[in-house]
Formats: structure tokens, sequence, C-alpha cells
């Protein structure tokens, strides 16, 4: 395994790996169930640098790592199985699954930024029934490399447009705080049904709770328009330009300032104007092979960094000419 030291129940910490908490670091590199983990450092089974260790400390490039004469070969069981706790453990391994086929090829590489344009119909992640997804494929492609590339952030499944991947954990901490500092703008066109009543940019400002699906999926966000945030929901916003409006259908170019679940399609759906295709939240049915047409267009990094792409669409629904970037400072409110 790449990353080893001479000693095979010690490993050395790779420099995309270093920063990581020491449990983080395990469950990356084994690929095993954190209360495990968690068991081997609080009985000092688990040391660095030959000194005991604390399961939220952090690890550093060049760190060595001393693990119990079985983790390795159990690490390796589990990756052959899917991920499933091996026989040791009390559980038995699922079958391997079927191969994946290839990740998409990256826009750029931008160190240990990858840049991808995500198709629709791939997710982001793998969920219960479906094993195929980007992450899912990067990680099989990726073999024994110490630190697997990771998804910054999120798209659905419908969803297609901008991803970041990190391929150190450095570079996801940076992408990954930018995001929750809400210093990384990331702008989407959405097709929606009926006639977008607002010039200029406006800013919604709702509230948002998760709700058990009704028939088209098993979560579904519901929408709060006015007064103070009840238990359970959060705020979301966005700024909302119109592109181009015609008969009966309008393209808009929105700006995430929240990142939650769903955010654009339920706003969108709750002002009356769902997403053409997103039958979920109250588009009209669409016939097969129909996208969802919502797409993520552009990102922007706090240093200034742009990175964009045009949706798969067909012609007459690609904007006419590339949509400059929203400017906030002349939002209204749109509610």
């Amino acid at each position: 395994m790449m990353g080893e030291a001479p000693d095979p129940n010690t490993v050395i910490v790779d420099p995309r790996e270093g920063g990581q908490k020491l449990l983080q670091f395990l469950q990356r590199r084994l690929d095993l169930p954190p209360s495990l983990l968690h068991r081997w450092i609080r009985t000092g089974q688990v040391r660095i640098n030959g000194g005991r260790a604390k399961p939220f400390g952090l690890v550093a490039a060049g760190d060595s790592v001393r693990l119990p004469p079985f983790a390795l070969g159990m690490s390796r069981r589990s990756k052959a199985t899917g991920g499933q706790a091996s026989p040791e453990q009390g559980h038995e391994p699922r079958p391997r699954a079927q191969a994946l086929p290839p990740a998409p090829r990256p826009l750029q590489k931008d160190g240990d930024l990858w840049v991808f344009c995500k198709p629709a119909g791939l997710p982001t992640h793998p969920g219960t029934g479906h094993e195929d997804s980007l992450s899912s494929r990067l990680a099989a492609g990726a073999g024994d490399a110490p630190f697997k590339p990771t998804p910054v952030h999120r798209l659905d499944k419908d969803t297609s447009g901008i991803l970041l991947v990190a391929a150190s954990f450095a570079v996801l901490r940076e992408m990954t705080t930018a995001l929750r500092e809400r210093r990384m703008k990331k702008e989407y066109l959405a097709w929606v049904e009926g006639l977008w009543p607002h010039s200029g940019v406006r800013l919604f400002r709702h509230w948002l709770r998760k709700e058990a699906g009704t028939g088209n999926g098993r979560e579904q966000m519901h929408v709060r328009q006015t007064g103070a945030p009840d238990k359970g929901e959060t705020e979301a916003l966005l700024l909302v330009r119109p592109v181009r409006v015609e008969d009966r259908r309008s393209l808009l170019l929105v700006r995430l300032l929240t990142g939650r679940t769903h955010q654009i399609r339920a706003q969108l759906s709750s002002l009356g104007h769902p997403i053409e295709g997103d039958v979920k939240y109250g588009a009209r049915g669409r016939a097969s092979g129909t996208p969802m047409y919502l797409h993520a267009m552009r990102v922007i990094l706090p240093d200034g960094r742009r990175f964009a792409c045009l949706p798969d669409w067909p012609a007459d629904r690609l904007p006419r000419a590339v949509p400059d970037e929203i400017d906030e400072a002349t939002a209204r409110q749109g509610n």
C-alpha cells in the first residue's frame, strides 16, 4: 500500500493527508467502522511516532502511525467486500460490487483541486440502492492513493454542472471552509415554468425544513416565506436574475448564498415557478429523456479563480450569450 513504512504494521502520513484528525485519517485510510477505530485508539493499539494518541488529535505529513497487527488485513478485506465490516467484527461481508465505469474526465486540474462538469443522472455520492456515483468512481480509480479524491460539495443527481473535487486534505479543508464562510460563489442556470415577474437582481429569503417525501422520493423540503424560524428550520437565501423570458417559461441565473438540500428547486417552486422537469417540486410531468433544467454553470473562488461550463441542453435552451455574474450590490428584496 502506498505510504506504508517498512514495518508492515506502520503507515506514514502522506503530505496529501496531513492536517486530518487521527480518527478521520484512519477512516479514510482503512475504511473500517469508526467505533472499532476509536476503541483501538482508546486502548493504545494505535500510536503516533511511538507515543499514545488521541482520536481527535491532528496527524502531520511524515508522522508514523502504528496499527494493530491485524488492521491492514481487515482493511483489505473490508475494501474487497465493498466497505462492509469483516466476519471478525460479527458481520457477514456483502458480495464484491460490480466494476464501476470510469469517472468523467475533469475539465481542469489546478494542483490538488480538480474541476468536473458532472453530467445529469450521475449522483455525487452513493446511496441506498445505488453504488455508482462520481465519488465512488473516483475512489475506484484512485487505487492505493493515500488520499482518495473527495467532492468538495454536492449536486443533486439530476443537476448537471461544475463540481469541485479535492485531491488532498489541505485543499478539501480550504474549499469547505470557503463554502461554510460563504466566500465561494456558485451560480446556476434554471429554466422555470411561467413568466418571471421581476427585473434585475432579487434576493429571496425563506425558511426550509426537511420533510418525508410524498411519493417522488424519500426527502423533500418544505418552504415557509415569513416569520421567525421554527424548530428544525434553516435559513435559505437566493439571488435571482432573469436571463430570458419567453412564452410560458423563463431562464434564470441563480446564485446560492446558502447551500441547503434542494434549495433552488424548493424555493423557486414556492414562488410559483418550479424548475422545468422537476416533478418532485411541482413541475408538469416530463417526457422520458427530458432533463431537469437546472445546471451549475459557474463557481468563483475567494482568490478570484473562476470555473464554468455550459449545459448539455438543446440549442434553443442555451443562453444566447454567457450571462455576466450577478452583482449582489444591486439586489432588491424579492418577496
